[in-house]
């Protein structure tokens, strides 16, 4: 299937907005049309906004935005700044009093790698809004921005051995039906390679990649030093799939349920304790397709997306990158 720049599905607006002195930042989906909407939430440490609205039998069918930030539940403000610039367009459920913008949100947890007293807030959300209403020709839509800005993976053991992550991006075009997974991939976990070995992987004190069982030896051995077990690991990978198929909120949460296999196939370990994993799922179009097919599609778009957040993550904040 031939990958496209996801920006090319019809009706969504991508945006981010990045502050790398702090190590933080968010990302924006906008659909001032509408879009059905569900989501899937893993994990044992979530930090959301409106995921009880994309419930299938509650009220609103329609949402304009996901806002996924850093900055842990701090972040979450973040939703407010687009909530402030799609109220100015006139853009949102209408009550009959007002135009009420839905915006749902999820954030990860970045307070360790930056300063941790300044996160994503409402001034950042508008930003991010501007950049997807007026994007420039040489914006970086993948790596160290957005909501990727203070992404790492590989912290079972701990911060020193991780490795920079940021945001990853893949979308396909099938015959006309399109889609795209947009994912933050902050993991406690390793991320494997599409061969099934180590792509960015927790390391031993000589540099060299533990494996999966090497891992779970040293883990047992470290958690027995931290003074709280959640000292070692604070992450949550957070992403949304947008797509022009026509679809109903249920299949819409359904079809988030399913594509959290492909953070399962690129993460080890996913959905521990200490992640709040999020993924979204924004529809605005059409075009039919069976739900099985495309749950097969996003599944590896959510995987495709995982790793190249890895690869296209540069060096920072003293962590190793695999673009250099």
């Amino acid at each position: 299937m031939p990958q496209i720049d996801i920006r090319s599905i019809e009706g969504f607006q991508i945006g981010h907005a990045t502050d790398a002195e702090h190590a933080t930042g968010c990302t924006v989906i906008l659909c001032e049309a509408g879009a059905v909407a569900g989501v899937d939430v893993r994990g044992g440490g979530p930090a959301t906004r409106e995921t009880d609205l994309l419930r299938p039998e509650n009220m609103v069918e329609r949402i304009n935005a996901v806002m996924l930030s850093g900055g842990s539940a701090f972040g979450l403000d973040a939703a407010s700044g687009a909530m402030e610039y799609l109220e100015r367009r006139g853009v949102g459920f209408d009550t009959g009093i007002a135009a009420v913008p839905i915006v749902c949100g999820a954030s990860l947890f970045d307070l360790g790698l930056g300063s941790a007293d300044v996160r994503p807030d409402k001034e950042m959300g508008l930003r991010a809004c501007g950049c997807a209403a007026m994007p420039n020709e040489g914006d970086e839509m993948e790596g160290n921005v957005g909501a990727g800005t203070g992404c790492s993976v590989a912290k079972m053991l701990g911060m020193e051995h991780a490795c920079k992550s940021g945001i990853g991006i893949s979308a396909v075009d099938m015959d006309g039906l399109k889609v795209g997974a947009v994912v933050a991939t902050n993991a406690a976990g390793n991320i494997i390679a599409e061969d099934g070995s180590i792509l960015a992987g927790t390391s031993d004190e000589q540099g060299r990649p533990l494996s999966h069982e090497q891992l779970l030896l040293e883990m047992g051995k470290a958690y027995g030093s931290f003074s709280d077990p959640s000292d070692a690991v604070k992450n949550t990978t957070i992403g949304c799939i947008i797509t022009n198929a026509a679809l109903t909120k249920a299949q819409c949460t359904k079809l988030a349920s399913m594509a959290h296999d492909g953070l399962a196939h690129a993460i080890n370990p996913v959905h521990t304790t200490n992640d709040g994993d999020t993924l979204f799922v924004m529809s605005c179009g059409e075009i039919e397709m069976p739900l099985d097919a495309l749950g097969i599609a996003a599944t590896n778009l959510v995987e495709g997306a995982v790793r190249r957040a890895v690869r296209t993550a540069k060096s920072a904040y003293g962590l190793p990158g695999l673009a250099g």
